[in-house]
Formats: structure tokens, sequence, C-alpha cells
């Protein structure tokens, strides 16, 4: 996730969600959770169009606009010099929600819904994938909030974009904090990420290993650890002083990860506790624990298979 570079948005600024993203990763999806939240939302517009839709004073109520490639003017150069002139104007507040998706889940959808990609209708979807995501690379790079959706279900989404984007309440800055292991990798689109595998683990007792960090005893296992004061200590105070820092600077979100080794104790321990400070100080705050999901899905997909 790229740093704002927006002035601090006045209340009654124009706000304009531009979602894009390779085909098959949901933007669909998303246009449809933001038009259910209130937005006025305009899929595959074309680009010459969208200086005369955001010409003269705001409308009352924010703006969902879809970006396609498949759209007759489109261009990667010709976005972003959009995006870049926008952010420039005053009266408007301009954010690039990106839905980002790994290659080999794309090409699942593809195959399981029997779709053709729109750049290489013709050929295997691999191609036009390969294709699409190497054109959206500059804007991939320049998105002010970047979700991977390659285990999102289609709740998850709704979830993540409600977190994002759903009317404000006067809170100038969503934070979202993230929970991962590193043996699956470090996720997408995280502004910071603390590593927590130094602290004790509860997966070598074997009272603790079968549940997770949100458990208050795997918790209060790993808080014995002689640096979990001062490490937690430092990161809230780290928080803390930049919380106010991203405000000036007109940021509107920012997304925090604890990772360790399996993404089920220490990461998630951590991720409770920093969620639970930052809520208790007035932050608007939302949490995603990587591996619980995954495992949850999982879980869900087993008893599917049970019961055919």
């Amino acid at each position: 996730m790229t740093a704002s570079n927006q002035s601090t948005p006045k209340t009654s600024d124009q706000r304009v969600v531009l979602v894009t993203g390779p085909s098959g990763a949901g933007r669909s999806t998303a246009i449809k959770v933001l038009e259910d939240a209130g937005y006025e939302a305009i899929d595959n517009l074309p680009l010459s169009l969208l200086p005369r839709l955001l010409d003269g004073p705001p409308i009352g109520h924010p703006l969902a606009l879809g970006i396609d490639v498949r759209n007759r003017d489109f261009s990667t150069a010709a976005l972003i010099e959009m995006i870049e002139t926008l952010s420039r104007t005053d009266g408007l507040k301009v954010e690039l929600l990106y839905l980002d998706c790994s290659t080999d889940v794309l090409v699942r959808r593809y195959s399981e819904t029997r779709r053709r990609h729109p750049l290489a209708p013709a050929k295997s979807p691999i191609q036009g994938i390969e294709q699409e995501i190497d054109l959206l690379v500059p804007i991939r790079a320049r998105a002010d909030v970047l979700l991977d959706t390659s285990t999102m279900s289609p709740h998850d989404l709704r979830a993540e974009v409600e977190r994002w984007f759903a009317p404000e309440t006067g809170q100038q800055l969503a934070v979202s904090v993230h929970s991962f292991s590193y043996k699956r990798g470090v996720p997408r689109g995280v502004d910071m990420i603390f590593d927590c595998r130094f602290l004790k683990n509860p997966h070598w007792e074997e009272s603790l290993r079968s549940f997770d960090g949100r458990n208050k005893e795997v918790a209060d296992y790993i808080a014995t650890d002689p640096r979990f004061a001062a490490f937690f200590g430092k990161v809230k105070e780290l928080i803390n002083m930049l919380l106010p820092a991203y405000i000036e600077e007109g940021k509107a979100h920012l997304s925090i990860g604890f990772g360790c080794t399996g993404g089920q104790h220490r990461s998630v321990a951590v991720a409770e506790k920093l969620v639970n400070a930052l809520a208790q100080d007035g932050w608007q705050v939302s949490i995603r624990h990587r591996e619980m999901e995954r495992k949850a899905q999982n879980g869900s997909a087993s008893s599917r298979g049970d019961k055919s």
C-alpha cells in the first residue's frame, strides 16, 4: 500500500474511489459493495469522461468508479496521469483501490467459470492474465489501498471493502492489523511489518498447541517472555507517534502486520493486543488473521466434502 500524496481532505471534499485490478480479482464485487454502502457506482467508465463527471461542486455522496483495461481509451500512462491530476484538484479526495490476486488463483477462477480472458479471447487464460498483470504493474504501485483477494471469499472481500471505505464516522485514519505466517510469505499491501518469531512459542507447550493467540492462556504465556513488554511498548509508542503524522500527510489508511512461524500463536496474540489498545484510544481499527481465515476455509471445504 502506498502513502497518499494528498493534503488532509476537508469534509466538503468530493470523495472518489477508483477501483481497478486484474480481471477476475473481484472488481465487480467491490463496486457492488461500495454501491450498497451509499456510493454512486459506475463501472467501466471511459477515462475521457472522468473529468467531465467530476467537474462542478460535490454531488453530496461519494463516487465509486470501476476502471477496466477493456475500456476503449484505457492506457496505463493515461490512468496514472489522470490520478495525479485529480489528486491535485481542490475539492476532490481521490483514492485508488487495487484488487490484486495471484496468477494461479486467477487461472483457477477462469477455469471454473469457463470464461475467456478479455485480452486473449482466442488464447488460453494464462496468456491474458499475465499480459494484464504486467500492464497494471505501475498502477498497482500507485494504489492507496491494495487488497489481495487470493484467499478471500466474496464475504471476506465485502468485509474488507466496508472496513476501508464505508461512510466515514469522523475518524480521519482507518487502521488495519494483520497476523500471518512467514511460511506462506509476507502479505501484500501492508505498510509496516513486525517479526514476532523471537518470542516464546506456545507451539512447544503441548497444552497450548491446539489453541491460537486469541486464547487467554496462550496470550498470557507469550507475555511471560521477558522481552515481550519492552517489545510491545516500543511498537505501541511507534504507532502512537506515526498515526497523527499519517493524518497530517493525508493518508486515509494504515495497515500493520505481525508475523510468526505458523501464524497461529505469537502474531495473533500481539495483533489482538494492539487492536484492543488502539480501540481503547479511540482509533477506527479492524483485524484480520490470515492463517485463521485459511484454516476456517479449509475446514468448511472439508465439511462440504464429507457431506457429498
